[in-house]
């Protein structure tokens, strides 16, 4: 039995990459009961001394919810997609405009037989005008929504921040909190509703605070010369003696003075004047010598008594076995694979540890029975090759 504040909201997530899938496992994660439709032919990339299995297992954004092959291709599976929609209080799809009405599980088919259906629509463009049907990823909505330009060192190209910002922040989290929200408001309408999260929307609104810093001319538009861009030198990070990082963030006066006490240059920087952009240059230098004056780990161990906002640049490996993350559960170990946990917290409805990800078509049969597919179903289904 699930557990988490979403136990009883049962989805259906039409299996797509990157963000979509990241909102469906937030909601699983959560507690919601979603069923993972895949198309038969999804495969993984599988290095040489790698099973398809040793790949699933490692497919985090598919964790915690069964996953049935359903081929939308063939009538009766878009006919079963439809009909198991019956069931649901959300629809999650991510594909380009057009497609998803092209195989017969648009809104207006779904919905029609569903009228309390929240149908979660991912796009990146939105549905429509010019760009909507153009081909993109993380890094091309961030260039477009003002995004890009701005992430990156003086004189140097803008940098890619992976693709998280986009695709996951401004793509499958706010898709999530789209959900939700209209799952709300169906608590009192009884109606659900269509929820469309443009990831180039998503991005300009992670922007909102420096849209406005940037109109009362506290933000400029040449990268790396502001405060939080690396144009700072007290919000940065620093190489130290063993060619690791220290991260610094010590804006407020209180920290800044803790952080040029503690690395010794209390006689050499004016705390005073901070903000003094002229000082910039030399703060950088003097701060860039002293950081390299011992490794990172007992830079870390000597701010870990000082209120400087200084950490350690720890790896992905580095950060999943942190003793302090550790113990805060940050990370849980699901059938021996590291990965991060559930979040939010919850103090009545915590969710549970959550399952290994399904490899594709594993739990066609028994995910289908659960939603109500009889076995004499599922072998007409089988035979009309909408489901392996």
């Amino acid at each position: 039995m699930t557990t988490g504040p979403l136990a009883g909201i049962r989805i259906l997530e039409l299996g797509g990459l990157g963000p979509a899938p990241f909102c469906s496992m937030i909601l699983a994660d959560l507690g919601a009961d979603v069923l993972r439709i895949e198309r038969p032919d999804r495969m993984f990339v599988v290095p040489s001394d790698a099973s398809a299995a040793d790949m699933a297992r490692w497919d985090l954004l598919s964790r915690n919810r069964p996953c049935a092959a359903i081929d939308l291709k063939v009538a009766a599976g878009a006919g079963l997609v439809n009909r198991l929609a019956t069931q649901a209080d959300v629809l999650i799809e991510g594909f380009r405009p057009g497609v998803a009405e092209r195989l017969g599980v648009g809104p207006d088919e779904i919905c029609g037989a569903n009228p309390r259906l929240v149908y979660a629509r991912m796009t990146g463009w939105g549905r429509t005008g010019p760009l909507s049907h153009r081909p993109g990823h993380d890094i091309n909505y961030l260039a477009q929504a003002g995004v890009l330009a701005h992430i990156g060192r003086a004189g140097e190209p803008p940098t890619a921040p992976l693709n998280l910002v986009a695709d996951f922040g401004g793509g499958g989290m706010l898709l999530a909190m789209g959900i939700c929200a209209a799952l709300v408001e169906r608590s009192t309408s009884g109606q659900g509703q269509i929820v469309d999260a443009a990831m180039v929307d998503g991005a300009a609104l992670l922007m909102m605070p420096l849209f406005g810093a940037t109109a009362t001319g506290y933000w400029n538009d040449e990268r790396g010369t502001n405060l939080l861009d690396t144009g700072a030198p007290f919000y940065d990070c620093y190489e130290c003696s063993d060619g690791r990082y220290v991260a610094v963030g010590a804006i407020e006066p209180a920290f800044f003075a803790a952080l040029v006490s503690g690395v010794g240059l209390s006689d050499r920087i004016d705390v005073a004047g901070q903000h003094d952009e002229s000082t910039w240059p030399m703060m950088r230098e003097l701060l860039t010598a002293a950081f390299r004056a011992r490794s990172r780990d007992e830079w870390a161990a000597h701010f870990s008594a000082l209120d400087a906002c200084v950490s350690p640049v720890l790896t992905m490996s580095e950060a999943m076995v942190d003793d302090e993350l550790d113990e805060w559960g940050t990370f849980v170990d699901v059938d021996g694979a590291r990965q991060p946990g559930p979040a939010p917290r919850f103090s009545r409805t915590p969710p549970g540890l959550p399952r290994r990800p399904s490899l594709v078509g594993e739990d066609t049969d028994a995910a289908l029975g659960a939603w109500g597919v009889d076995a004499a179903g599922r072998e007409l289904l089988r035979a009309a090759g909408a489901i392996k």
